[in-house]
């Protein structure tokens, strides 16, 4: 992939200009299912990078940044797609997050995190505990630490209670990335729009940390809490993935009916900020 731009700025400094910039806290989740691709770029040499391309022109006015998800890049034309859509979003001014949910012990994390060699930022699994972090930590990109996930299944383990603490998990894990902030800086944590009251109680555990809140568009979110407790002097991320990017299927513009979905959301998340 092609280095990430050196800006001289720290992450979320660089994401605070973007979101100035832009007018935008969106995110566009680019998600690229070789199974919903639009005949248009099914054909084409690299049919996720064509699809990318096209996403990227129809959105990139509206976009905070773009959050490619590993998952969907993880074979040989994959990576070749994803370097070439990291390129072109860096072209657009945009930063990219890379949606990886990394984190192992020791040599392993060394090399996850090379790929920040190459995005501007990552998400990071933290229930392996620091030391697994440390090798994202040390690098000069954004960390966004698993906190509270937007999937239903997320309160199995996230919401049990820490009697050692008097805080539950998620609330934990808060309150450690706000120390690893302190120590690191640009630390963020991922907050599903699905748990609005969770969201605060995260605010008020991390009361200065950036989010990414996942989950309003296609799971159906709570945008107002996205933006009231999501954002941290004005900066964070609320992404929609599917929301945009397939909002086009039936329709005769498959590609400008994606750049209207972000069109809306951005106006939509513009009232509550």
């Amino acid at each position: 992939m092609p280095a990430a731009p050196t800006t001289g700025m720290a992450f979320f400094d660089d994401l605070a200009a973007r979101i100035d910039e832009t007018g935008s806290v969106v995110s566009v989740g680019l998600d690229p299912d070789p199974d919903r691709l639009p005949e248009s770029v099914a054909d084409a040499d690299l049919p996720r990078w064509a699809f990318n391309r096209r996403i990227i022109d129809a959105t990139h006015e509206y976009a905070a940044a773009y959050k490619p998800n590993a998952a969907f890049y993880e074979d040989a034309d994959g990576w070749r797609a994803l370097r070439e859509t990291v390129a072109y979003a860096h072209g657009k001014g945009v930063p990219v997050l890379l949606d990886a949910k990394r984190a192992d012990i020791g040599n392993t994390a060394r090399q996850y995190a090379r790929v920040l060699d190459e995005v501007d930022a990552i998400t990071v699994n933290p229930y392996l505990g620091e030391d697994s972090l440390q090798p994202f930590l040390s690098r000069d990109a954004g960390v966004f630490v698993l906190c509270r996930t937007s999937n239903p299944g997320g309160r199995d383990f996230q919401n049990l209670e820490l009697a050692d603490f008097d805080r539950t998990l998620y609330e934990h894990v808060a309150h450690r990335a706000a120390a690893w902030d302190e120590t690191h800086g640009d630390v963020g944590l991922v907050v599903g729009a699905t748990a609005p009251e969770e969201l605060l109680d995260v605010r008020e555990a991390a009361p200065d940390l950036p989010f990414l809140v996942p989950g309003v568009g296609a799971q159906g979110g709570d945008a107002e809490a996205a933006v009231e407790h999501g954002l941290a002097d004005g900066v964070g991320l609320v992404n929609s993935s599917r929301g945009i990017i397939f909002a086009g299927e039936g329709a005769d513009d498959f590609f400008g009916a994606a750049g209207a979905s972000a069109k809306r959301l951005r106006d939509r998340l513009n009232q509550y900020r």
